[in-house]
């Protein structure tokens, strides 16, 4: 059993860790809140755009744009991976990673390529050691994302797409559903289908104005950008959220091993003091 010194330097060693995950657990509180209000900021704009384009891939206008038309064959797929560019998040990015690593098995097991976009250190990390062949990539978001910074790497994909290089895009990510609550989400962003966005309410028809082209053009790189923007969004509500649960739970778990090391400490003392008594009542009977 160990001494008494040994487990007194234990609990305080387990202590300072405690006082470090209750402070980090407060942090990612503060910074939960404001995660989430700027998450559900975004959400409108990012669902009337959605709309638009829903409308748009039912309509017949006189100009189809390239994201609009399903290929015929796909030969390669591009995947923008959304992850935190810190840990100690709990599940979260290994579960969006693990998702992707499952879907890049089955696009290869059918001969297709995979093209990784990586947001965030930890998705560039693993794609870099999983040997991924990565068009681009952004790090160091910060806790406010902002969109000229995801423009240029969103670009590069989509440069990609329109020269024929990628045949679809998809985006994986962390949706954010409460505080208790985040799910990894895989979803295609192109070509633009209209079964995916969901039927368009009533008949829509469009007067373009100075052309369809340019407008038509303008509109669904926006649209593209707007959804990683979104995402970026719920991932960073997620990472706090799930941050703020992870640093409780090992708040709480070194409460229990500070408990029991008190335990351990007060019978190892105990006992020394019950032979230090013995032997002490052994001599005086010796003499």
């Amino acid at each position: 059993m160990a001494g008494g010194k040994e487990i007194r330097t234990k609990i305080k060693s387990v202590q300072n860790t405690q006082k470090i995950t209750r402070a980090m657990e407060m942090v990612a509180a503060s910074k939960m809140r404001k995660a989430q209000d700027r998450m559900r900021a975004a959400r409108p704009y990012a669902e009337k755009i959605r709309n638009v384009a829903a409308h748009m891939s039912h309509a017949n206008p006189e100009y189809k744009h390239p994201f609009l038309v399903k290929r015929d064959s796909v030969r390669r797929i591009g995947v923008i991976v959304v992850t935190s560019d810190k840990g100690l998040c709990g599940g979260l990015n290994t579960n969006v990673l693990r998702m992707v690593l499952g879907r890049m098995k089955e696009w290869e097991g059918a001969n297709h390529g995979v093209e990784i976009c990586a947001v965030g250190t930890k998705a560039l990390g693993f794609m870099q050691r999983m040997g991924a062949s990565v068009l681009s990539h952004v790090t160091h978001l910060g806790d406010t994302p902002h969109m000229e910074k995801l423009i240029g790497p969103v670009k590069v994909v989509l440069d990609a797409y329109n020269e024929g290089r990628i045949d679809a895009l998809y985006i994986c990510y962390t949706r954010f559903i409460n505080t208790m609550k985040q799910e990894p989400v895989l979803e295609q962003l192109l070509p633009i289908s209209g079964e995916a966005l969901g039927s368009a309410t009533g008949h829509w028809d469009y007067i373009y104005e100075p052309d369809a082209k340019e407008v038509v053009d303008e509109l669904l790189v926006r649209y593209i950008e707007t959804l990683v923007y979104q995402a970026v969004a719920e991932n960073i509500a997620s990472e706090q959220s799930s941050r703020m649960v992870a640093m409780k739970a090992a708040s709480d778990n070194a409460g229990n091993v500070i408990d029991e090391l008190k335990l351990i400490y007060n019978k190892t003392r105990q006992a020394a003091i019950t032979k230090e008594l013995s032997e002490i009542v052994a001599g005086a009977a010796a003499v």
